[in-house]
């Protein structure tokens, strides 16, 4: 019955969806196969049980995706979009080159640091252990969603901000720190975000690489923890 609700919601007279519905049919495709990658991992998940979830066919989603791997890739570009165009947003609240990056970084905590955002790319990371062609999939991904980072941080090199140096080298070290945070987050018993904590473990991170990178002493206020 569910199988041929929404499929039978999604076309018009005719018998064809329109564009319209289509595209939604394709968001909640992408929706429920990244819940299924984050339950069942990528390699366990099936498109019949993907398929059972939303309640439409196989053929639906072969239509669209030839095999789990492009709708795997699909899954992923679609976050990387959401998580791209937020770092870019945070950016634009800054004043000057190294505050821009500043805000970056805390809203890549804010992002990563929430369980459905590690669920899945942690459960992803882990297969990526065991496949070469995973890994190498991990990696570019990787590589797209820090573009407006290392960019930002390029602009705050240039700036003067932070002193010149390998780019991508310090945007790594930046992440790492960054992840540290995330981590902790994520382990909290209590499932909701304390926004005062998050910003805490942020700031000490940031601290940590001000003070490596950046081409202006701290003070000891800005080097307390919490500060």
């Amino acid at each position: 019955m569910r199988r041929q609700g929404v499929e039978a919601s999604m076309r018009k007279p005719g018998g064809r969806p329109t564009r319209e519905q289509a595209g939604v049919l394709e968001m909640q495709i992408l929706e429920g196969a990244r819940s299924v990658f984050c339950r069942s991992g990528f390699a366990n998940a099936s498109l019949e049980e993907i398929a059972l979830r939303l309640g439409v066919s196989k053929h639906t989603i072969y239509r669209r995706f030839p095999n789990k791997a492009a709708l795997l890739d699909a899954v992923v570009e679609q976050d990387l979009g959401r998580f791209r165009a937020a770092l870019v947003a945070a950016a634009k609240e800054g004043s000057g080159a190294l505050d821009a990056l500043r805000r970056m970084a805390g809203r890549y905590v804010r992002i990563g640091s929430s369980r459905d955002y590690a669920a899945f790319y942690l459960s992803v990371s882990a297969e990526a252990a065991l496949s070469a062609t995973l890994r190498g999939r991990l990696a570019e991904w990787s590589r797209s969603a820090l573009e407006p980072l290392v960019a930002a941080l390029a602009e705050a090199q240039a700036s003067g901000a932070l002193r010149p140096g390998h780019t991508e080298s310090a945007c790594d070290i930046l992440v790492d720190l960054l992840e540290g945070a995330n981590n902790r987050a994520r382990l909290r018993r209590d499932a909701a975000a304390d926004g005062e904590e998050q910003q805490a473990l942020f700031e000490q991170r940031w601290a940590v690489f001000l003070a490596a990178f950046g081409t202006v002493p701290l003070s000891p206020e800005e080097t307390r923890p919490g500060n």
